[in-house]
Parts: C-alpha cells; sequence; structure tokens
C-alpha cells in the first residue's frame, strides 16, 4: 500500500472520529503528495521528510517568538508526519554508515566534507536527519 493510499484511509479515519487537526494536518500532507506526484517527483518519502522538516522549524520559529501553542502544534504535525517515515537510524548504526562513508569517499580532511557528505546522504537514504549526519561527518574528519 502506498503512503498516499494510508493517508487517504487514515484521513477518513480522522474525519469519522472528530480529530479536526490530525485532518487538517493529513489533508495538507496529501495535496503535497499529490502536487509531487503531478509534477513527475512521485517521492512520497522526500515529500514527507520536507513536510516534517518544515513543521519542525515554524515551531522553532514559533517558539523564537513566544508562541507556545502554535510551536506545539507545529510538532504534533511534524510527530504525525513521522509515524508515515522509515524507523531513524541510531546513533551506533548511523556511526557506522557514515565512518564507512567517509573511507568510501576518500575524504581526508574537513575540506573535502562535500564529498563525504554526498556519500554519507547516500548510505543513510532519509532515515537520519542531516545535521546529524554533518555532525558525524565532521567529527570523523576530526573538523
Amino acid at each position: 500500500m502506498s503512503i498516499e493510499a494510508k493517508l487517504k484511509g487514515d484521513l477518513t479515519a480522522a474525519m469519522k472520529a472528530g480529530e479536526r487537526e490530525r485532518v487538517g494536518a493529513l489533508r495538507l500532507v496529501l495535496s503535497e503528495l499529490q502536487k509531487d506526484a503531478k509534477m513527475g517527483a512521485g517521492d512520497e518519502l522526500a515529500v514527507l521528510r520536507r513536510e516534517r522538516k518544515r513543521r519542525l522549524e515554524a515551531a522553532e520559529a514559533y517558539r523564537e517568538g513566544g508562541r507556545e501553542a502554535q510551536a506545539a502544534s507545529e510538532e504534533r504535525e511534524a510527530r504525525l508526519i513521522a509515524d508515515y517515515l522509515p524507523a531513524e537510524l541510531g546513533e551506533p548504526e548511523l556511526r557506522e554508515l557514515v565512518e564507512r562513508a567517509v573511507r568510501d569517499s576518500g575524504a581526508q580532511s574537513v575540506a573535502d566534507m562535500g564529498r563525504a557528505m554526498g556519500v554519507a546522504m547516500a548510505a543513510v537514504d532519509g532515515r537520519a536527519d542531516g545535521k546529524r549526519v554533518s555532525g558525524l561527518v565532521r567529527a570523523a574528519l576530526g573538523g
């Protein structure tokens, strides 16, 4: 079952249950998935990751502006979206993937970070946040 089909089923269930906030979030994500499919990209996981990241960034901005209720709402939406994404890598698995990527890329110093990041992000395949990967690559390169 595709993510879009699962979202549609969950949207129907949320509508029947009267979960207004969940319905709104699911509709928004579903709209973004459909828009992406029309443009020909069709990468559902990339859309979900992008939407989750947008929610987390918005929550941070709201929190900095002293709007805690909106920040909490954005974080709830981000968690809802995360439920449709594959599980995040744990620290030991991520560290191992990053170390292998640094070796495979031939990177020697922080100056080679771009090359190492490209290999590492391909190996991670969206199962970890880019900030986490970047920090581990920088540490592996002695930065």
